[in-house]
């Protein structure tokens, strides 16, 4: 009997995630030339539902283009199973004779495919294939999609603070990123000195103080005559409340359908527009959220990125071969690796950027982590620097 193998999407879609669903597809074609290949339309949602794209039907030339294109093709979802959730999706599994299941995704999809490990046995393999922009999957040295969005962010600034030198005031960029700061950090990569923005960077590793910011402001402002901020979404207050939460109030900030504190909305720049108006009344300043562009922008898919993210795509079908797990990227040698991992060392967990990374007031990179960003991100562009 033929294998059958499933794949799906989960999560937010990146610049780079169907190109680990095309090396997916392609691997399992050449060692499995008989295999049934079966795509679920938005994640495990299609998996409970039969909901499948039959690959027999798609043209190689349709896979290459696809595997070229932003966004998650299978569609998504933000369905987060429990186990009564995700007994459904192994009823769905069972019910086609599914071998092996691939669900590329972050950490909640590493997470589902533990609790159905755990359910299923040994009865068929599940893997788990990186994805996220926000680069803070344990085990991994950097993740698919983080390179691509990285760029876009450390361009986006470099041009910002170009910007602000010709009429300079305060900027505020808010960058995606609930619990880890990898991504804002990315807009400082391209910084040749001490001048060059962003001139401070808040992230979710260090806890966040409106006065504070308001104070660095203000020295920035007396040293260069202007301010860039890159502010990750999820920056906390000290006690561990997440600072839309704590400025607009816990009865006011919308929610989604787990509970967690909406974080793409316009409640925290206008909570940041509210804090430089009551602490430098009368300053020009501009917050802006640069929202979900970075994570899928056509025009910065990174190729190297590109390249990595259709391999994990090939190895997670190895992992298959050995009875699942999850695909990591690791740094070894001097290049970046594919290796397999346990998924409970990936799953429900989340990898922060180590404390080494920033200055030790906590508003600037340190060495160790320009170091890291430049191996990841390298400079673009040659820019001529101004007059003013």
């Amino acid at each position: 009997m033929p294998k059958t193998f499933v794949i799906a999407q989960g999560g937010g879609p990146t610049a780079v995630i169907n190109q680990t669903l095309a090396g997916a597809v392609a691997e399992i074609e050449r060692r499995y030339p008989d295999a049934r290949i079966l795509g679920a339309r938005h994640g495990v949602r299609g998996v409970r539902d039969g909901d499948y794209v039959d690959f027999s039907d798609v043209s190689p030339e349709r896979m290459r283009l696809i595997g070229n294109t932003p966004g998650a093709a299978l569609g998504s979802t933000r369905d987060k199973p429990d186990a009564a959730y995700c007994e459904l999706v192994l009823k769905g599994l069972q019910k086609i004779d599914a071998n092996a299941f691939i669900y590329i995704g972050g950490n909640d999809t590493s997470g589902t495919q533990q609790i159905l490990t755990d359910a299923a046995g040994d009865s068929m393999a599940f893997i788990h294939a990186p994805k996220t922009i926000d680069n803070d999957l344990m085990e991994n040295d950097h993740t698919p999609g983080f390179i691509s969005a990285g760029e876009f962010v450390a361009g986006a600034f470099q041009s910002i603070d170009l910007d602000f030198r010709a009429l300079p005031g305060i900027y505020v960029g808010i960058v995606m990123g609930r619990h880890a700061g990898f991504l804002t950090a990315a807009a400082a990569a391209w910084r040749d000195d001490e001048d060059d923005g962003p001139h401070l960077i808040y992230v979710p590793e260090r806890p966040f103080s409106t006065e504070r910011f308001i104070d660095d402001v203000k020295r920035t402002l007396d040293r260069h005559k202007r301010c860039v901020v890159a502010v990750s979404e999820g920056v906390s207050t000290a006690d561990g409340k997440s600072l839309v939460e704590s400025l607009v109030g816990p009865d006011k900030v919308e929610r989604d359908a787990h509970g967690n504190v909406k974080l793409s909305g316009s409640d925290l720049n206008r909570a940041f527009e509210a804090a430089l108006a009551e602490g430098l009344p009368g300053r020009r300043a501009r917050v802006d959220a640069l929202g979900y562009v970075p994570r899928g922008y056509i025009g910065a898919i990174n190729p190297v990125d590109a390249s990595e993210a259709y391999e994990a795509g090939q190895y997670a079908v190895q992992v298959a071969d050995e009875g699942g797990g999850s695909v990591a990227l690791k740094y070894e040698g001097g290049k970046t690796v594919m290796r397999k991992v346990p998924l409970s060392a990936v799953a429900g967990k989340t990898r922060h950027m180590p404390d080494e990374f920033l200055t030790e007031d906590g508003i600037r990179l340190a060495q160790p982590g320009i170091d890291y960003l430049n191996r990841l991100i390298p400079r673009r562009f040659a820019v001529g620097k101004p007059f003013v």
